[in-house]
């Protein structure tokens, strides 16, 4: 025990096995031992007891755009990574689009993570591009420590990430599935896009009927039936129609690589509550109905959606125009996702052991992140404290997001997060950051590391 510098005490600690008393030993930023409650102090150990408010394995990020360099001005590493401490995360995965350049090429890969280095308040990892002409590159990029690769089947909304065809994509998942990497998919079929209605419009229900749940059905399917043929292995990204989950449930039943994610504001906010104009509100795919909610909630009861992630993709307030059509789709909650989920999930009869699972196991286990994403011997010493029974109106102003926009303004939610700690260095108390002492995540590094 002599090499324990650090204890984390609390009445209420979410481990593997459940929440419990426990006294949480660390040694070198990592996880020494569990204790029982009452354990005595190693001597020299410092000794930091939250009382009765609960200690969460830090949260994991696995779907962040940090658009970080070259449109800076949405977003960027320190004010994302300010956020994701602030709001309980310790680990984000950064989107490979919306930089300038994209993560699409090792060369591109080493310029994010230059621009990365010096900024990151929490632990960042990376995601790989896949696009039409770059089947050359993700093996290169998987070499160099990408957790997996992106890509559309619709257009991305930036030219210079452009969506596959069916045929590409089979390209691209061949080369993937040689060395048992991982595709993670916007899935929304361009056919059926295509055949909706679409025009200008401040309705929110123009812009709904433009982005109909078959386009995600279908997507999903032909996704499938890839994945089958060529076994590999395949994530399904922000899942917002709830149709999809019977055919996700058969193909993991029958043994297809298929996991999928959700995302807080497809499972707290509906569509029957979103204001004309109010493209705060716009994403794509996007929030549907209550009765949808309903279904994806069931669906992470039953384990056929494996993960929440934020899908935080902000923009500069101009580009948040009035008209649906024309307004930048994408939904800022990175430092919110915590709260916004407990609040809906309590609701529903569900505990914070269910959150855990949901937003930094499940994140972890998907990236490979084996450090992460658990209080238990061996695991990185991070951690997010929180009082679960406090309640705050969320004010865009104590944002920490470089747009201070927001789906959630004016909202009164549960859980405040009090702390947040990283390697058993604390980097959050009560909304004041300190220093950037994020490092960047390498998969062949960290990994079983």
């Amino acid at each position: 025990m002599s090499e324990i510098s650090f204890v984390l005490r609390s009445t209420r600690v979410v481990t593997p096995e459940g929440m419990r008393p426990a006294a949480v030993a660390v040694a070198g930023g990592t996880i020494a031992a569990v204790l029982p409650y009452d354990a005595e102090v190693p001597a020299g150990a410092v000794l930091e007891d939250v009382g009765d408010d609960v200690v969460l394995p830090g949260l994991v990020d696995s779907h962040v755009h940090v658009n970080d360099p070259g449109r800076t001005e949405w977003e960027g590493f320190w004010t994302a990574t300010r956020a994701a401490a602030a709001g309980g995360i310790t680990t984000i995965v950064d989107m490979p689009l919306n930089s300038l350049p994209p993560t699409t090429t090792v060369d591109n890969l080493r310029t994010k993570q230059d621009v990365a280095r010096a900024k990151a308040h929490v632990d960042v990892g990376f995601w790989g591009g896949a696009l039409p002409d770059n089947v050359k590159d993700l093996r290169p990029l998987h070499d160099a420590g990408v957790y997996g690769f992106k890509c559309f089947l619709s257009p991305s909304g930036v030219e210079e990430f452009p969506e596959l065809d069916q045929e590409q994509l089979a390209r691209s998942l061949a080369e993937i599935a040689g060395f048992d990497g991982l595709m993670i998919v916007h899935a929304e079929d361009p056919h059926h896009l295509a055949a909706a209605p679409q025009k200008s419009s401040s309705q929110y229900a123009d812009f709904l009927a433009s982005r109909p749940r078959d386009a995600e059905n279908t997507a999903i399917q032909n996704l499938i039936d890839q994945a089958r043929r060529l076994d590999a292995r395949v994530h399904v990204l922000h899942l917002s129609s709830s149709d999809a989950l019977p055919l996700i449930a058969a193909a993991k039943a029958e043994g297809v690589k298929v996991t999928v994610e959700s995302c807080p504001h497809f499972l707290t906010l509906t569509a029957e509550e979103i204001p004309d104009g109010a493209t705060e509100f716009k994403c794509c795919p996007p929030i549907r109905e209550a009765v949808n909610q309903d279904a994806l909630w069931q669906g992470l009861a039953d384990g056929v959606i494996d993960c929440i992630v934020s899908d935080h993709s902000p923009s500069t307030a101009d580009l948040k125009t009035p008209d649906f059509a024309s307004a930048w789709g994408g939904i800022s909650s990175l430092q919110l996702g915590l709260p916004a989920i407990w609040t809906e999930a309590r609701r529903r009869g569900h505990d914070l052991t269910d959150v855990v699972r949901w937003m930094s196991e499940g994140p972890a286990r998907l990236a490979g992140l084996d450090r992460k994403g658990a209080i238990a011997e061996g695991k990185d010493a991070d951690f997010a404290v929180i009082d679960p029974e406090a309640t705050f109106t969320v004010d865009p102003v104590e944002l920490q997001h470089r747009n201070r926009i927001t789906a959630y303004a004016g909202k009164t939610l549960h859980g405040v997060v009090k702390s947040t700690w990283l390697r058993g260095e604390r980097i959050n108390e009560g909304g004041v950051l300190g220093e950037p002492v994020g490092r960047l995540l390498d998969r062949n590094v960290d990994r079983n590391a």
